[in-house]
């Protein structure tokens, strides 16, 4: 047996001993706590990344839920930081189980979110309030704009929702405490940070123009108003920064 070879069956065994041969020559307490050591590490790095995820989940189903990740899913970094995301790409793509949560990936993708403005060593370039009418804006790099369909948010052992009426806009940003806020958004707002997000580098003024193509109904004059504290508020929140 070739060494490329050996460590395939290692590895299919650690991933899943009820289903793979145990490898020749090694004995079973010695691979049962190799295999105790590697689940475990991936088990409690999901359960800190996702803690409403796991909270939500029966033992067992969270249980089984990571099982079938560490099994099947090939991740392609070797990086325990970026293991959430490979989680995300797993339930996005490869997960199919009938029972699970409807907003199960949405909720995972929010917390994936969290953690991952909580960690970044993204900067930025603070903007003074009174240089706001002439500056060129961007959305922080420690900010998201999210839609997602159900309120994830809300979410928790208390509440459990199984059926959706209207999407949910949120922003997701870090603060200058590094502490990581949410606001729910309306979607008016929504395009606004979506505009500042995909055309980056432009005044406050070409911003709440452009927004009126998607709120025909509203005046100008009322929409610039609300425009400015909307832009206002997040500049002091440094959700929108100097480009």
């Amino acid at each position: 047996m070739t060494f490329q070879t050996h460590q395939a069956v290692f590895a299919a065994y650690i991933r899943n001993p009820e289903k793979n041969p145990l490898p020749i020559g090694v004995k079973p307490e010695r691979m049962a706590m190799y295999r105790e050591l590697f689940f475990n590490n991936i088990d409690g790095f999901l359960s800190a990344n996702f803690p409403v995820l796991h909270r939500l989940l029966s033992p067992q189903d969270w249980t089984n839920l990571a099982q079938d990740f560490f099994e099947n899913h090939v991740c392609t970094t070797p990086n325990f930081s970026e293991i959430p995301e490979e989680f995300l790409a797993y339930l996005q793509n490869e997960r199919k189980n009938s029972t699970d949560f409807l907003f199960l990936f949405e909720l995972a993708h929010y917390e994936w979110v969290e953690m991952a403005l909580s960690i970044s060593d993204a900067e930025f370039q603070q903007l003074p309030l009174e240089n706001l009418m002439t500056a060129n804006l961007k959305l922080s790099p420690l900010a998201c704009v999210l839609a997602y369909q159900f309120p994830v948010q809300k979410i928790s052992p208390e509440f459990i929702p199984l059926t959706t009426e209207q999407p949910t806009f949120l922003v997701v940003y870090r603060n200058a405490e590094y502490g990581v806020q949410f606001l729910e958004i309306t979607p008016l707002t929504f395009q606004l940070l979506q505009l500042l997000e995909n055309q980056p580098e432009q005044i406050a003024e070409s911003y709440l123009t452009e927004l009126a193509n998607f709120a025909p109904t509203i005046s100008l004059t009322i929409l610039k108003e609300k425009g400015w504290e909307i832009l206002e508020d997040f500049v002091e929140r440094g959700v929108i920064v100097n480009a």
